[in-house]
């Protein structure tokens, strides 16, 4: 293999090198965007070599106008697979695709060229991706229906060319959510810790270790999705999830608190690291300024002998700022569709999910 280029980089090139002269020479006048985002690790930044073996490579969304898609896209296609290189920088331009839809690059055998350029419309393309047109109005429940994910894949990666002028607006519109949304998904994701705070020490206390570590777990995933949500960032689906977190302002000093509560012995072990980090999230809680100050000390869960911060305190009075009439109709704790649910397989019924709100 050639010397590994993040896929960002090499699309970039692709588009500077190979795929942009052809356009000047044989459609001089059209008018298109040229951009890398949607599905893909590389469009997040987070490729390594590994991710060569599939669906990586030399890609490019071509964005056209509605009539110029319908009139040229054919023809741009036809182009591009007689003359495109059959390689760049070392990384074949030439495909293969299995029956699901997985591409991996193999050498061109000297016909014409399976390239990696997407020939799409913006409207369609965005429309794929969230299930509702972005273009005009937004209702709460078309935010909150969608993974943020899907929100992260169309902000992220990279715009090489926006003739069309239309991506940079739509991503500016998503780049994060409105402010009452946000408030609605911070309070969900409190109540989340709420929920289950008491949970990893009770599973201790009667011999379940298994138990304590699961819930321990899953605490710890939700304390560090609430800090995606606090630091207004998209958080990524679970693979890429550490990785993310890890460029967050706060994970310097997050990151090896919840790192020591996963790696515990015991479950007293396991509530000091997991206090620590209660303790350092309610104060990011008062950073932000959207409630008067709560205490960001833990103390005992009623008369048992757990420790835990209490989460629906922060759920209440975060609530409580909340003045969207359309935000308050909402279910009271449901949260977005990543709160209440995390099957990828369910998460492509976003008809069915988006209907819970209403």
């Amino acid at each position: 293999m050639p010397t590994f280029i993040k896929g960002l980089e090499l699309s970039e090139q692709f588009y500077a090198e190979a795929v942009r002269p052809l356009l000047v020479r044989h459609f001089p006048d059209l008018v298109y965007s040229a951009a890398r985002i949607g599905a893909g690790s590389d469009v997040l930044g987070f490729d390594t070599p590994q991710s060569t073996d599939h669906d990586w490579g030399p890609r490019l969304m071509l964005f056209l106008g509605e009539a110029d898609h319908k009139t040229y896209g054919d023809e741009i296609d036809g182009m591009l697979r007689r003359e495109l290189p059959p390689e760049i920088h070392g990384y074949s331009t030439h495909f293969e695709r299995s029956e699901e839809g997985t591409t991996w690059m193999v050498p061109a055998g000297g016909g014409p060229i399976n390239h990696g350029v997407s020939l799409l419309t913006v409207r369609a393309f965005f429309q794929s991706v969230l299930n509702f047109d972005p273009i005009g109005d937004m209702r709460a429940v078309d935010w909150l229906g969608v993974p943020e994910q899907n929100l992260l894949s169309l902000t992220a990666g990279r715009v090489y060319h926006d003739g069309l002028g239309q991506l940079a607006p739509l991503r500016r519109k998503l780049r994060y959510y409105p402010h009452d949304v946000w408030l609605y998904l911070l309070a969900a994701g409190w109540r989340r810790i709420a929920q289950e705070e008491a949970f990893m020490g009770r599973c201790g206390q009667v011999g379940d270790e298994l138990g304590s570590r699961l819930v321990a777990a899953r605490l710890v995933r939700d304390l560090m999705r609430l800090c995606f949500t606090m630091e207004r960032r998209y958080a990524p689906y679970l693979k890429w999830l550490g990785s993310a977190f890890a460029q967050l302002d706060c994970a310097a000093d997050l990151g090896p608190i919840l790192t020591r509560a996963l790696a515990a012995d015991s479950w007293p072990e396991r509530q000091t690291h997991l206090s620590a980090a209660y303790e350092r999230v309610a104060a990011m809680h008062n950073a932000l300024g959207i409630t008067e100050p709560l205490s960001p000390e833990v103390s005992p869960y009623y008369d048992r002998p757990f420790v835990v911060i209490h989460g629906d305190r922060f759920v209440d009075a975060i609530r409580a700022q909340i003045e969207s009439d359309e935000v308050r109709a909402l279910p009271e704790h449901l949260g977005g569709v990543d709160q209440f649910v995390d099957s990828t397989d369910a998460q492509r019924y976003l008809d069915r999910l988006k209907a819970v709100y209403e």
